[in-house]
């Protein structure tokens, strides 16, 4: 049964310095970071004014106060990754680390605290599914720490994001296990396929997925329900990522913003979803500027909804939804 309007959801990937550790370093990063507090602050703020539920996924390590509470916690079954670059437990034994870089537990209960609003996880340590040293064992015993540090703080996980977008889809019957009904898969072009770190994206999809962003070559990316996954966890892929301001970009802002509200339009007319995702520590920086874009989109939703019935729903919402239509 197709959805009668259209869905619009919306996924903030969660993770601070943690998911940024074998990309940047924490000193060249460091203004994203200390100004993400700031950035979920008016992301909630803006969410509230425009009546906007949404999913956020938090990687387990921000729950804890410092690297000593972190430690006590840990799972006794960890991964044990061949490229070292991206092992955060080895990360953790080498350097100490700066709240403001690691940590966020007041964060996170403000968000569970805000009308709305989905906590869901991005795995306990940023686990990384496809990668070579890691197996079904290790994900088990990641998922089980990341439910126990949710419940910890009141949250009830029902949906996860995968880091870096790495689906393995040997593990997505583990989900349903521990009450995971929705996960976010990629949007369904040759050049959003998941890879591992070694194969790496190829210069043609990063070129492509750059230009994807101001005009169009992978078309709307949105969905109807009845195409979407009839089995827990139910797949609800992403349609785009809310590329943050560049100043060297700032000429193309208007052509990303067109993009994205043409995809908007077409989800509220065809009665389709339309999901747009992003990082809280993309807005760390040009604040401003990042903020005003996202309430222009916020905007067009609220034009959206009077017209079409446009409806905002997190990922759980709209598992739920899939549940009855697929019943």
């Amino acid at each position: 049964m197709p959805a009668n309007r259209g869905i619009f959801t919306i996924s903030l990937d969660f993770e601070l310095y943690w998911g940024m550790m074998d990309v940047v370093s924490e000193k060249e990063y460091k203004t994203n970071l200390e100004n993400t507090p700031f950035a979920i602050t008016q992301i909630l703020r803006l969410f509230n004014l425009y009546n906007i539920h949404a999913t956020w996924a938090v990687v387990g390590f921000i729950y804890f106060k410092d690297k000593k509470e972190l430690l006590e916690n840990l799972p006794k079954i960890r991964p044990s990754y061949e490229d070292k670059n991206i092992d955060l437990y080895r990360y953790i034994r080498r350097v100490s680390l700066n709240k403001k870089s690691h940590f966020a537990p007041e964060i996170i209960d403000m968000i569970i605290k805000s009308k709305n609003q989905e906590i869901a996880t991005h795995t306990f340590s940023h686990f990384y599914t496809l990668e070579k040293g890691q197996n079904k064992e290790h994900f088990l015993h990641d998922l089980k720490a990341a439910i126990k540090i949710a419940q910890r703080h009141g949250a009830s996980l029902k949906s996860i994001i995968f880091p870096r977008n790495q689906c393995n889809e040997k593990y997505l019957h583990l989900l349903k296990d521990f009450g995971i009904t929705s996960y976010r898969g990629n949007e369904k072009s040759w050049m959003y396929e998941s890879v591992d770190f070694k194969k790496k994206s190829s210069l043609k999809q990063k070129v492509a997925r750059f230009l994807d962003t101001y005009i169009d070559i992978s078309s709307h990316n949105t969905y109807a329900l009845n195409e979407l996954s009839n089995t827990k966890p139910y797949n609800i892929p992403a349609s785009r990522f809310l590329r943050p301001y560049s100043l060297k970009l700032a000429p193309f802002e208007k052509l990303k913003l067109s993009r994205i509200k043409k995809d908007m339009l077409y989800a509220a007319k065809k009665n389709r979803l339309y999901h747009l995702w992003w990082h809280p520590h993309n807005f760390g920086t040009h604040t401003k500027k990042n903020l005003e874009f996202l309430e222009e989109i916020l905007e067009y939703y609220q034009r959206l909804k009077t017209l079409y019935g446009f409806e905002s729903k997190n990922m759980n919402e709209v598992a739920k939804m899939l549940l009855i239509f697929q019943r």
